[in-house]
């Protein structure tokens, strides 16, 4: 089966090794990395999978075809109404890093379509499932924030104090998505909780970020820090946000001064 991977970078490469492995025709697009053109590499693909940053999805979207399934990767999204003109849309998300799915360590993923588990099948790694897809993505945007703040407050994850920390923070993500129409039941997945743990420490880019913030607020940063899109979309009322959360009120005050 010929898939096309949008996104060339360590994790876009990791899940096309996976592919590749299960005896797929993997090609990839990434105009920062590679020369293959966008219509090179979508001619013939059976499967898409974004694994772009999520402010670059926005501008991929119009050059996709509508009738070939999507498979998104991509952590920073709100929601999934930019893909209501595509026609088959789902979605995989969960902890875990490049690095841990290249050297095939024990890796967890929360999927919304029984498909993936078998396009993404390995001995290390595991499932579960949910037909939520906007819980997912909001989950997977919302734990790089969490991530963010983490960093900022010093906390150590593995800690008692970063077990309330995580409480807190799930807490208050349960309440973001059942405001959003979301089921708040998909925090407790591979995609919330779990992905939340392993963000909160290095070495996550949004952990570190939120690290380096604390002392220094007019720091540039150059790389992809996804919780910094979020903050912007949560910003712009991409979604509602309940009245108390804390930690999420505290991080939006806070980073006016860097975003």
């Amino acid at each position: 089966m010929k898939i096309a991977i949008l996104g060339a970078g360590a994790f876009g490469s990791a899940l096309g090794e996976i592919l590749s492995d299960n005896g797929h025709q993997i090609s990839y697009y990434d105009p920062l990395i590679l020369s293959n053109t966008l219509k090179e590499v979508l001619d013939a693909a059976q499967y898409i999978v974004l694994a772009i940053p999520s402010r670059a999805i926005v501008d991929v979207l119009p050059s996709l075809p509508t009738d070939v399934p999507i498979v998104v990767a991509t952590k920073g999204l709100l929601g999934n109404k930019i893909f209501k003109r595509f026609h088959d849309v789902m979605v995989i998300s969960g902890p875990g890093f490049a690095s841990d799915i290249k050297n095939h360590q024990t890796t967890y993923f929360t999927i919304t379509d029984q498909r993936l588990a078998e396009l993404f099948d390995a001995n290390y790694i595991h499932f579960d499932y949910t037909t939520d897809m906007k819980g997912v993505l909001m989950c997977g945007a919302l734990k790089n924030v969490y991530a963010m703040a983490a960093g900022w407050r010093g906390v150590v994850i593995d800690s008692i104090t970063g077990a309330q920390f995580a409480k807190e923070a799930l807490s208050e993500m349960a309440d973001i998505l059942r405001i959003n129409h979301a089921n708040p039941d998909t925090v407790k997945l591979h995609c919330g909780l779990d992905d939340l743990k392993v963000t909160c420490k290095l070495p996550s880019r949004n952990f570190e970020f939120g690290t380096i913030i604390r002392d220094n607020p007019s720091y540039t940063n150059s790389k992809t820090v996804e919780g910094i899109e979020v903050i912007k979309r949560i910003r712009a009322n991409e979604i509602k946000l309940p009245e108390k959360i804390p930690i999420l009120s505290e991080l939006l005050a806070r980073s006016r001064e860097w975003v």
